[in-house]
C-alpha cells in the first residue's frame, strides 16, 4: 500500500513489491545460515568436546555441522519464497523446483560428509571389520547418489520418483555397463577383506603397477599405495585379486625379517687347513684347537664359526633358522650364502645392522685363508 501511494503505477508497485519481498527472503534465508554457521555450529563443537566420549568430536565435527546449516537457507527460500508469487504460479512453482533440488544436493553433501567422518574412528591400521564398513560406506555412497538424482530428475519432470525407478529396468543394461569397474571393484574389495588379503597401513609389493609401500587407503575402485620415494600409486582392487602381490604384514608381525645374502668365493682359497692356519684360527678366538683336530677345510672351519657367531648377536633371532651353506658352484666361484633373521624389521635399522653383520664376515674371511672371487676389468 505504501508504494502505491507513493505514485507507482499498479504494475510497477507491484513488481517493486516482488523484489522488495524476494529481498526479505533472502536476507532471512542469509540471516539463518549465518545465525547456524557463527552461533550454533560454534555451540555444538564445544559440546561435543565436553562430552567424555570420543565418537559425537568424530561424527558431529565442523564439517559436518557446516553441512547441515546450508540446507536452513535451501528450506527457508523452499517455504517462504513461493508464497510470494501465488499470483504468478510458473515463477512460484519454478522457485519451489530450485529450492527442492538444492535441498536434495546439500542434503546428499550431508549425507556424505556424515559417512566420511566415519574414517576418522579408524587407526592407522585398519581391521577387516573397519575394512568391510569402509566398503559398505562406499556402496551407501552410491545409492544416496543414485537416489538423489532420480529425486532431482523426478523433481524437474514433476513425476513421482517411483514412475522413474519403474522404467529403469529397460535402461539397466546402460546402467551396469556406466557402473561396470565400480561393482567389479566393490567384488574385487569384498574378495580382499573376505580372504583377510589386505589391510588399511599394509606393506605392499606389486611390481607391475610399481608399488612398494604402504596402503592408504581402500576404495571400491582404488587401492592407493605410498612408496617409499613418497610418490602415490594407486592400483584397482581387481588387479590385486586377478594377479599377485607381496603383502609384508607377515614379516612384520612375525619375530625377525629374514637376511639371504650370497658371496662368491675363490675356489683356489679353498684348501685344507694347515697346523699354521688352525693355530692362528684358535689364537685369534674364532675356534678352539681340539675342534679342529683331523683333515679340516678352511671352508668348514669358516663356516661354523660364522653360525656359531651369529648365535651371539643380540640383533640376529637365534631362535629361527639360521645357517651358511653353501649353493650351485659356477664359473664365478663357490657360492655361499648366509641365511638368517634379524630382530630389527624397521627399513634403516635393518639396514644397518644388516651391514653390521656383512662387514664383519667380509673382514674375517682372510683370516680363515679364503679370498671372496672378484672378476677383473682388463684395459
Amino acid at each position: 500500500m505504501l508504494i502505491a501511494h507513493a505514485g507507482m503505477s499498479p504494475n510497477l508497485a507491484a513488481i517493486t513489491t516482488h523484489v522488495l519481498m524476494t529481498l526479505f527472503v533472502l536476507l532471512v534465508a542469509w540471516g539463518s545460515f549465518f545465525v547456524c554457521h557463527k552461533l550454533l555450529v560454534p555451540l555444538m563443537v564445544q559440546i561435543t568436546k565436553k562430552t567424555e566420549v570420543e565418537w559425537d568430536d568424530i561424527l558431529l565435527n565442523e564439517k559436518t555441522l557446516l553441512s547441515a546449516s546450508r540446507i536452513v537457507p535451501s528450506i527457508v527460500v523452499w517455504l517462504t519464497l513461493p508464497p510470494v508469487f501465488k499470483l504468478h504460479p510458473v515463477i512460484a512453482e519454478i522457485i519451489s523446483r530450485t529450492a527442492a533440488v538444492c535441498i536434495v544436493l546439500t542434503s546428499l553433501r550431508l549425507a556424505i560428509a556424515f559417512i566420511d567422518s566415519f574414517k576418522q574412528l579408524e587407526g592407522e591400521h585398519r581391521t577387516t571389520t573397519q575394512q568391510y564398513f569402509h566398503t559398505f560406506c562406499g556402496v551407501i555412497k552410491i545409492i544416496l547418489i543414485f537416489i538423489s538424482l532420480i529425486i532431482i530428475a523426478s523433481v524437474v519432470i514433476d513425476r513421482s520418483p517411483m514412475t522413474l525407478l519403474a522404467g529403469l529396468g529397460a535402461t539397466s543394461a546402460i546402467l551396469m555397463l556406466v557402473f561396470k569397474d565400480t561393482v567389479t571393484g566393490l567384488v574385487a574389495g569384498i574378495r580382499l577383506t573376505s580372504n583377510n588379503m589386505l589391510h588399511k597401513g599394509d606393506w605392499i609389493t606389486v611390481p607391475k603397477a610399481g608399488a612398494n609401500g604402504f596402503v592408504q587407503d581402500i576404495s571400491l575402485t582404488t587401492v592407493k599405495v605410498r612408496n617409499f620415494d613418497n610418490t602415490i600409486v594407486t592400483v584397482s582392487p581387481r588387479t590385486l585379486v586377478d594377479e599377485s602381490f607381496q603383502s609384508w604384514v607377515g614379516m612384520w608381525k612375525g619375530d625377525g625379517r629374514r637376511v639371504a645374502r650370497r658371496v662368491m668365493f675363490d675356489f683356489r682359497s679353498i684348501t685344507l687347513a694347515s697346523d699354521e692356519l688352525k693355530k692362528s684360527i684358535a689364537d685369534k678366538g674364532y675356534l678352539k684347537e681340539d675342534e679342529m683336530s683331523g683333515n679340516m677345510v678352511n671352508m668348514t672351519l669358516f663356516r661354523r664359526y660364522i653360525e656359531r657367531w651369529l648365535t651371539t648377536r643380540d640383533d640376529v633371532n637365534a631362535n629361527m633358522l639360521f645357517m651358511v651353506r653353501q649353493l650351485e658352484p659356477s664359473d664365478t666361484g663357490l657360492p655361499v650364502e648366509f641365511y638368517f633373521f634379524l630382530k630389527q624389521k624397521q627399513w634403516k635399522p635393518y639396514e644397518h645392522h644388516l651391514a653390521e653383520v656383512m662387514e664383519y664376515i667380509y673382514a674375517v674371511i682372510p683370516d680363515f685363508g679364503l679370498k671372496i672371487y672378484q672378476r677383473l676389468c682388463q684395459d
